[in-house]
């Protein structure tokens, strides 16, 4: 595995959630229930990977999210505290590999395997 500088596998950190209204399958238009949507589990886990990048890319880089596979679990009600922790698995040139677990209080939620990639920041035009 090829490393960047600063990014090593191994690199870890989580993100926190306390779920609200707005993060069902309701509000989300993704269900019809009034718990955690699959897509806002999407965006903590990336947010998690985001976090555990922090400080490894060189100036003028970011991560973009590039795949996604994700298993959600069990359901968590507004209210409850959900925490995703990513962890780096692999540095492939500039494609990052990531597993990432979300729980609550007493069980895991969701599983999901993620990749991002390097790219430099001017190319989205900033």
């Amino acid at each position: 595995m090829q490393q960047i500088e600063g990014c090593a596998p191994g690199r870890r950190a989580s993100v926190t959630l306390t779920v609200s209204e707005a993060d069902t399958a309701l509000a989300l238009k993704s269900g019809d229930v009034n718990v955690l949507g699959s897509p806002r589990v999407v965006a903590l886990c990336e947010q998690a990977a985001v976090a555990a990048l922090e400080g490894c890319l060189r100036e003028g880089q970011t991560s973009v999210g590039s795949w996604i596979e994700l298993e959600h679990r069990a359901p968590s009600p507004v209210g409850a505290e959900v925490t995703a922790e990513a962890v780096l698995l692999g540095v492939h040139g500039r494609r990052l590999e990531f597993a990432v677990t979300v729980r609550d209080a007493d069980e895991e939620v969701a599983r999901c395997k993620h990749r991002r990639a390097i790219v430099d920041r001017a190319s989205f035009g900033g």
